[in-house]
């Protein structure tokens, strides 16, 4: 089975191309990616029209580069995947028009891929994972405890109750007066700071797994307004501090997780970490010794596959179909879709 998948929901357009392998697991014969940060830089952030018009520019494109580099023609494959959401709407219609264009065309199978699966499906890629499995999922949009069940099977323990983590090291990084994407630049000055300032960590101690990030980036501004002007030095310990307050809101919360994650699915054996939050050294350090103390196995997918990417896309539609799972032309773009709906509509329930 190969199967191409497309992903444009946020900044990130990219085609790829993977196949099942016979023993199970995939193989990627092309991941193709184009970043849009240089388009975006400006702006400090991820301008919706931008990114969606950047997306109809370059995806035929990749596309063609994809299965090229593939060396597979559409009609040799068993089906095409597209995130469906959630993301920003613009950028989603794109991706998904361009699937379904092609799966029409080609008659072959058309999956809607939830984002979030992708990255939560990443990790059974390279084969060898079994079900269940706890989700711990950090990206620029989204931060969640997720206990992974089965393809299309989640349950959410816990998510942020206001910024995302990559959304707050961006802003804080923009504070600070580095660049976009935040995430990188924050970790190069914390390798040369000290973590000297006091600031907060939220959420420490709460039975249920929850995060909140929106106070700490707050305290940042507060400590960098009392100190200003800022030398280079003084950013460096801001960003220190900022990114060990960080790790130590995620490496408790995580601790409830697996707590709960134990009582209602029995006793936490795999944490799987995913979405470009992974890529940072110092959290995944931090998250490799909490393992260690815990008697957990730590899967962290590569860091091509922890950002948003085709593959990742490609393979949840292989999950998907190997089940008989695909949908019809109807399907429409979300730009909400959280992956446990019971969740979603208990915590709206009680806003």
């Amino acid at each position: 089975m190969r199967v191409l998948g497309i992903e444009t929901t946020c900044d990130e357009t990219a085609a790829a191309v993977v196949r099942l392998k016979p023993e199970g697991g995939g193989e990627i014969l092309a991941n193709e990616v184009l970043s849009q940060i240089a388009e975006h830089q400006a702006y400090g952030g991820v301008v919706p029209e931008i990114a969606a018009r950047a997306h109809i520019d370059v995806l035929d494109r990749l596309i063609l580069q994809a299965l090229d580099n593939a060396q597979v023609s559409v009609a040799e494959l068993d089906g095409i995947a597209a995130a469906a959401g959630p993301g920003l709407v613009g950028g989603v219609i794109v991706g998904l028009t361009t699937a379904k264009a092609l799966a029409l065309a080609a008659h072959k199978p058309f999956v809607a891929v939830n984002h979030l699966e992708g990255h939560a499906l990443t990790a059974r890629l390279s084969g060898g994972l079994a079900f269940p499995y706890l989700l711990l999922l950090v990206s620029g949009g989204h931060t969640q405890l997720v206990a992974v069940r089965g393809v299309g099977d989640y349950l959410r323990l816990g998510a942020t109750v206001d910024d995302a983590v990559g959304e707050a090291f961006d802003k804080v990084a923009k504070m600070l007066g580095l660049g976009y994407p935040g995430g990188p630049h924050i970790e190069r000055e914390a390798e040369r700071g000290v973590p000297r300032f006091d600031l907060p960590r939220p959420m420490l101690g709460r039975f249920k797994p929850d995060f909140s990030f929106s106070g700490l980036k707050t305290a940042v501004r507060l400590e960098a307004q009392r100190i200003a002007p800022l030398t280079g030095a003084d950013v460096a310990d801001l960003c220190a501090s900022f990114q060990a307050a960080v790790i130590d809101t995620l490496v408790d919360r995580l601790r409830a997780g697996v707590r709960l994650f134990g009582e209602r699915l029995g006793p936490c054996r795999v944490l799987v970490v995913a979405g470009g939050v992974a890529a940072n050294a110092a959290i995944r350090r931090a998250l490799t010794r909490f393992c260690s103390e815990s008697g957990l196995r730590l899967v962290v997918p590569p860091i091509p596959l922890c950002t948003d990417n085709g593959a990742m896309i490609a393979w949840a539609g292989i999950e998907r179909l190997m089940l008989g799972l695909n949908d019809d032309m109807t399907f429409a773009a979300r730009p909400r879709w959280p992956l446990d709906g019971a969740a979603d509509k208990a915590h709206h329930g009680k806003a």
